[in-house]
């Protein structure tokens, strides 16, 4: 690996400005001599000169400009290509036959009576790039420690499974089941790379777009940082990312670029599928996407690699003395390409060699066919072999290798090269019969004739078959595999969680600052404290977490090599190679990408990670929710919390910062066990059954959110008949009703709890009503018992009917329910059919907005005094008081005037 200082130059590439001409006269021959160049050879030579130095110059280390984007040419020059190791003739066989298998899975699929389609042509295209790396590069796990990361490409799986079919991986009843998971369970695979669907196979889900490079860089730096905390032995693992060019236009692909480069992760490797297309035509159809994508990877400090032709352009290549060949590939634009690529060989002689004289000369003795059969890069396994062996080999920066390919490649005319072959999903008996013939395989024509087509296995003693598992065993393994080695966590006892159930006392904290003291304290504990990952967008400040700094101090490869302004404070900013803390500036994407590198640990390394998320709630759902569908997919644990929440309790951010609603958006995804507590000690118990549920014995595939606020309030020591069951299903009473002729519940969840207290207070002063408080934890956790209760006695009438658990908590409970929150209604609305007798909710829905915390409660009508009427109105449908009540309290306490309303408690950015 290089040092820290070639990883991370402060100037990259810069020309002096600044410095005096000692030796005019020198200077003045290596001007006349370049002059001389351009005018006794031409420009083309004397830019081959001026490109040679510039090579030898970084051969000696002097720092010359970076190029934005080089000749439409392989990076690696034929000379410098190395020996191919492999036995090119069997990995054509083996190629072939996956290339068939794929193809025919996707098209029995697409079967009348069926008719669940698949992808065919993005993996005839990537055929090749996968195949050097099963034989030559993808370490597997048989070693015990997490082998190579790989993240496929989404719509390429239909090539996974055909060469795992060949290994005797998979069964032909499991392709014919291609995207059948529940109707040919067990057998059912799963359309695209789904660990939560095959756990034991795929490892990285990638179909959503622009979010497998993203993964991939925070994969290949959460390796790194796992060994320089020596949590796990990481330095033989290599990540490699394959992608496709227009999935390249989603932000998250290049969005998060620098900081592979700034951290030196040469333990990655991007693999661009460039086939110029995107689902519907060209990617830049006027432009060169392979240049556009060298310019930006370069840019951002990254290792370019380009793979554009195969080697049967080398011998054009090798005579094109005077650049004319190059200046051709270099101005011709993408869509151009895509149009040779389903034309004839004349057609490419006239419109591409034929307007020079001199390009027509390079090709009058080769044949129109010949001519046709000039490849492309990512489909040459020498070509490959050399790139990725290249990649593998630089050290200091990550790689990205740029492979120009055909979509389609192989499958044919009907598909090679076309704007709609994305969609194509079922190939013709002519088609099957030409592809075979193309692939050389011994399928007779009444195979293909009568019914569906046949998948093709050479044999299992078959030299090819031989070959493919040898190549496997050498390499440690079959990928992709996923292997679950971690034991179980010693978990901490009750003693860490004592600070948080004795309260706050006198002193008024936020639930932000009551989570982070029970973390503090679990970072502490000598069995798993070391596992903890606190991760934050550049807000621990914001969120109470910079007492951390000086003793877990935030990892950065390259340590602090700088004195930091606040140095002498208590609290300075500190950063160390071996930190603990994950400061990944102002990116939520970026976060998360590392949560969920970190909460599949377990899995990927064998070692468990606890990540700990910490952001802005309106910045996690809602913007990286997709995400968050990734984390559950990829199977991946740990404590996501949602601070600052709720719609009116981030005073003066206004609209953009309030939230109303991440907890409902937490609710739709499976994997999430979503609470919303109020109080310290119900904290501590959440946090202790996450840990347990998620790192004890029989750990379960789920991760955990938890709003917390910035408002500072009271919180009370725990009660002595705590309901612990209460507390961690959704529901338990924490204030009964002490007085009052009309009984009422009043349900509440986060800071609104303690508006719920008090109007419990003024509805037994000035009302005559006995209000019991209930705290709900969680209102997803109630609706998802109570659904599943539902389904259970929906399917099993025969039995006696379960009753859900907030049914059961409120059954006895007196008088109408009146639930309110800093949400929006839809929020505790979840549990409405459950909840028996008259239920009304009081939310924040709208807008939000910057202003006191009592004027933003007064306007959505959630604060004290609206509770209050809240549940008089209840009271008077009941007929159990006067209407004419509502009025006096509407009037009593201006709940028409926002200006009436107190300003509320002010500050609490914890």
């Amino acid at each position: 690996m290089a040092s820290g200082s070639d990883r991370n130059p402060i100037i990259i590439g810069g020309l002096p400005s600044q410095v005096p001409d000692f030796d005019p006269e020198e200077t003045q021959e290596w001007l006349d001599s370049l002059d001389a160049a351009v005018d006794e050879r031409g420009r083309e030579r004397a830019r081959y000169l001026m490109l040679r130095l510039i090579e030898r110059a970084r051969e000696k280390r002097v720092a010359v400009p970076e190029m934005r984007s080089t000749d439409y040419v392989n990076t690696i020059a034929t000379k410098d290509e190395p020996f191919f190791p492999g036995n090119e003739e069997i990995e054509r066989k083996v190629l072939n036959a996956t290339r068939w298998n794929a193809a025919v899975m996707v098209s029995r699929a697409q079967r009348p009576g069926i008719g669940v389609g698949g992808h065919i042509a993005t993996f005839a295209s990537s055929a090749s790039l996968y195949d050097v790396g099963f034989n030559h590069f993808f370490r597997g796990k048989d070693d015990g420690k997490g082998g190579d990361q790989i993240f496929f490409q989404g719509h390429a799986s239909p090539g996974v499974y055909a060469r795992a079919y060949l290994l005797d991986r998979l069964t032909e009843a499991q392709l014919d089941a291609f995207r059948q998971e529940k109707s040919k369970a067990p057998y059912g695979l799963s359309s695209y790379p789904h660990p939560r669907l095959m756990p034991d196979f795929w490892e990285f889900p990638t179909v959503s777009m622009g979010l497998g490079p993203l993964g991939a860089i925070y994969q290949a730096r959460m390796n790194r940082y796992m060994e320089a905390r020596g949590i796990a032995d990481t330095s033989d693992s290599h990540v490699w990312a394959y992608l496709g060019d227009g999935e390249m236009d989603e932000p998250e692909s290049l969005g998060q670029l620098s900081i592979a480069a700034r951290e030196g992760l040469d333990n990655l490797t991007f693999v661009v599928n460039c086939n110029l297309q995107r689902l519907d035509g060209p990617v830049r159809g006027n432009g060169k996407i392979m240049q556009e994508l060298e310019s930006q990877f370069r840019g951002a400090g990254w290792n370019v690699i380009k793979l554009v032709w195969d080697r049967s352009w080398d011998p054009l290549l090798a005579q094109d003395r005077d650049g004319i060949l190059v200046n051709k590939l270099n101005s011709t634009p993408d869509g151009q390409f895509q149009t040779y690529a389903t034309e004839t060989g004349a057609y490419i002689r006239e419109h591409f060699f034929g307007d020079d004289h001199r390009l027509r000369a390079m090709v009058e003795n080769m044949t129109d066919d010949q001519i046709l059969h000039l490849g492309r890069g990512g489909h040459d396994h020498k070509k490959i072999f050399a790139a990725y062996a290249a990649a593998k080999a630089h050290k200091g920066q990550p790689t990205v290798i740029l492979a120009q390919t055909v979509k389609g490649w192989t499958l044919g005319p009907n598909f090679e090269g076309r704007n709609a072959t994305h969609q194509m999903k079922k190939l013709t008996v002519d088609d099957l019969k030409g592809f075979r013939d193309r692939l050389h395989l011994p399928i007779p024509d009444k195979d293909l004739e009568d019914g569906l087509p046949p998948y093709y296995h050479p044999g299992p003693k078959s030299e090819e078959i031989q070959y493919m598992h040898d190549r496997r065993s050498a390499l440690g393994g079959y990928v992709p595999t996923r292997v679950v080695r971690a034991k179980p966590l010693q978990l901490p006892d009750d003693k860490a969680y004592a600070t948080a159930k004795k309260g706050s006392g006198q002193q008024k904290i936020a639930t932000t600052m009551a989570f982070v003291r029970v973390l503090k304290d679990l970072m502490r504990d000598k069995e798993i404290g070391k596992r903890f990952v606190p991760i934050a967008p550049d807000e621990y400040r914001t969120f109470g977490m910079d007492a951390f700094f000086p003793s877990a101090k935030i990892y950065n490869p390259l340590g602090q090599q700088y004195e930091s302004v606040d140095r002498e404070l208590l609290l300075a900013y500190k950063e160390s190679p071996t930190g603990q803390m994950l400061h990944d500036g102002i990116t939520e994407a970026g976060c998360t990408a590392s949560l969920i590198a970190a909460g599949s640990a377990y899995a990927t390394h064998g070692e468990p990670l606890i990540p700990v998320y910490v952001f802005y709630s309106m910045f996690g759902f809602q913007r990286t929710g997709d995400q968050f569908w990734q984390m559950a997919d990829q199977l991946a644990r740990g404590f996501v919390l949602g601070a600052t929440a709720g719609r009116t309790t981030l005073t003066g951010e206004g609209l953009q910062h309030a939230d109303g609603h991440s907890q409902l958006l937490a609710s739709t995804n499976p994997a999430c066990v979503a609470y919303d507590p109020a109080y310290g000690y119900e904290i501590a118990h959440i946090v202790k059954d996450g840990l347990r549920r998620m790192y004890g014995e029989n750990s379960e595939d789920i991760f955990y959110y938890l709003t917390v606020y910035n408002e500072p309030i009271q919180h009370p020591a725990e009660p002595a008949d705590v309901d612990v069951d209460g507390i961690l299903k959704g529901l338990h009473r924490v204030a009964a009703g002490a007085k009052g002729e009309h009984a009422a519940q009043i349900l509440a969840s986060g800071v609104a709890v303690p508006w719920a207290v008090e109007a419990q207070q003024i509805l037994a002063d000035e009302w005559n009503v006995k209000a019991d408080v209930w705290s709900a934890t969680s209102w997803n956790e109630l609706r998802r018992e109570a659904v599943e209760v539902e389904e259970h006695n929906l399917l099993h009438p025969e039995e006696e009917q379960r009753v859900p658990y907030v049914t059961q908590k409120l059954q006895g409970a007196e008088g109408p329910k009146v639930a309110v929150s800093d949400w929006m209604r839809s929020v505790p609305d979840q549990i409405a059919r459950w909840v028996p007798g008259t239920y009304q909710s009081l939310g924040a829905d709208g807008f939000g907005f910057a202003d006191t915390r009592g004027a933003a409660r007064r306007f959505f009508h959630i604060d004290t005094q609206s509770i209050v009427l809240g549940v008089l109105t209840e009271l008077a449908k009941e007929g159990k008081i006067d209407r004419s009540l509502l009025k006096q309290a509407i009037d009593r306490y201006q709940l028409l005037d926002v200006t009436a309303a107190e300003a509320g408690e002010a500050g609490g950015d914890a």
